[in-house]
């Protein structure tokens, strides 16, 4: 496969997600995922979860190509050809989808992708549809753990509008776009798993593990 590309941090946390994913998304849904990179979470969560009809996207043509490889040698039935989706730009070319789901992107991004996200998800997720993020984030202003605090560093000195962000912040800019934070989910690698609904308001249900 020679443009598929292959993240060693994909295919660690691959399966914890997949996992959580069973619980949280709709079933038999359509699921719209935001910057899917290499491709290879794409493919375990379609097979994982086969009553999903999952759509990758990436603004990234390399990105979209390693897609398309590594969906061409899995042959599942469920997973779509990626759509070339930059979360800033609006609209998104897709009508309604059941699920929205951006993973390790938003703290390697500018944060006008975090609100283009929100955006983006409020206008074609379905009343009581799901947002799912996962990554590092700081939380009451400060890092979870300093593995974190290092990584986010690294971040900053490759790009400066990058880094992890504040929990508060992701969920004020998502309430304010009808986005509402259900579960906060504790996961390997001092990561969190975060679960909003739209349009379903309520206090968030703190969860300590991963599942």
């Amino acid at each position: 496969m020679p443009d598929a590309l292959f993240s060693p941090a994909a295919a660690r946390n691959a399966a914890p997600i997949a996992e959580l994913l069973k619980r949280v998304l709709p079933p038999s849904s359509l699921v719209l995922e935001i910057a899917s990179g290499s491709g290879e979470h794409a493919v375990h969560f379609a097979r994982a979860l086969p009553a999903l009809v999952w759509q990758p996207s990436d603004p990234h043509e390399a990105a979209r190509r390693s897609i398309v490889a590594h969906a061409h040698a899995a042959e599942l039935a469920n997973l779509r050809s990626p759509l070339a989706i930059d979360a800033i730009r609006q609209p998104w070319p897709v009508a309604r989808v059941d699920a929205v789901v951006a993973i390790n992107m938003i703290h390697i991004a500018p944060w006008e992708a975090t609100i283009g996200l929100m955006v983006g998800a409020e206008a074609t997720l379905a009343e009581g549809g799901v947002l799912y993020l996962y990554g590092p984030f700081r939380e009451a202003g400060a890092h979870t753990a300093p593995s974190n605090a290092a990584f986010c560093d690294s971040l900053r000195a490759r790009n400066a509008s990058w880094g992890v962000r504040d929990i508060e912040a992701v969920v004020a800019v998502a309430k304010a776009h009808d986005l509402h934070l259900a579960e906060r989910i504790t996961m390997p690698a001092n990561n969190l798993s975060l679960v909003f609904h739209r349009g379903r308001r309520g206090s968030a249900v703190d969860r300590n593990s991963a599942p």
